[in-house]
């Protein structure tokens, strides 16, 4: 086993002994999530932004918002923590190795949402169609605080 393997371990361990990061994650997770699920009931949308919209967020509350997104989904840390580590080398230089496959994994996530954006476009007429967007957003909102109360009311194995 890798020095890095035995780390990843001895973090999930770490994890996993205290009770009180484990809940902090788990109760700002939960809580996000029903946050942002109530939002989409009361507020749906009614139309999809265009890229010219001056009610548009900004650049810096787009990115807050993705990164409090992925800094409270505990599938993030969950991934980085116990998945990328069986990756590593046992010696070298692993600061950079590490850096490497986050690379890799971002870049083949942008890969992913690329080929998800151009398999949607030929739907846009109908996804832009404001009943539509209206009853999505409040079925997402409903499986947000689904997720939000399951992860809530869940217990640690």
């Amino acid at each position: 086993m890798s020095a890095l393997g035995h780390c990843s371990f001895t973090g999930g361990a770490v994890l996993r002994a205290s009770e009180l990061a484990y809940n902090l994650i788990k109760w700002s997770g939960a809580a996000y999530l029903c946050w942002l699920g109530i939002n989409l009931l009361i507020h749906p949308r009614k139309n999809l932004v265009d890229s010219l919209d001056p009610s548009m967020p900004s650049a810096t509350k787009a990115l807050r918002q993705g990164f409090f997104t992925n800094i409270l989904n505990p599938k993030v840390g969950i991934f980085y923590v116990t998945f990328l580590p069986q990756f590593m080398p046992s010696s070298g230089h692993l600061i950079q190795y590490a850096f490497l496959l986050t690379f890799i994994h971002a870049m083949i996530t942008i890969l992913w949402f690329a080929i998800l954006a151009l398999a949607t476009a030929p739907i846009l007429r109908f996804l832009k169609r404001p009943r539509f967007l209206s009853v999505i957003d409040r079925l997402t909102g409903c499986v947000f605080i689904a997720f939000g109360l399951k992860i809530a009311l869940s217990k640690a194995k």
